[in-house]
């Protein structure tokens, strides 16, 4: 299966997403937000990386355990509470992606926020994917 990315033209030149993201048929996933817990439901991570990583980590679990891959990620939403540090970060996250996703980016977007729902969590990714 495979999705196809297209960033038309005339748009900015995207940096770390797609602009649109086209599936053929098959199924999709919404994967719930996710933040950096771990498995005994503890916030993990000192700071925005760490926690972003913990948080992506998380999406994947629940993508893999539907039968998804990284690769299949056609959106993803990043609630953010700090954009400043989120921004300061933004090559350590995008290293972050890179190792655990790949090189492919789905359509993104990222919301600062005023807290989350733990009020320890700096991150936190939401996504949809589509599934062969």
């Amino acid at each position: 299966m495979t999705l196809q990315r297209v960033n038309p033209p005339e748009l900015a030149r995207p940096s770390g997403f797609s602009h649109v993201v086209i599936a053929p048929a098959g199924r999709t996933a919404y994967l719930a937000g996710q933040t950096a817990l771990n498995a005994d439901g503890e916030i993990v991570g000192a700071d925005i990386v760490d926690q972003f990583e913990q948080a992506l980590g998380n999406l994947l679990a629940a993508l893999r355990a539907v039968g998804g891959e990284p690769g299949n990620l056609t959106s993803m939403t990043v609630y953010i509470v700090d954009m400043t540090a989120y921004r300061a970060r933004a090559r350590d996250i995008g290293a972050v992606w890179q190792r655990l996703v790949g090189r492919d980016y789905p359509a993104m977007a990222g919301i600062g926020v005023a807290r989350l729902w733990d009020e320890r969590a700096l991150v936190e990714v939401q996504g949809t994917a589509h599934l062969p």
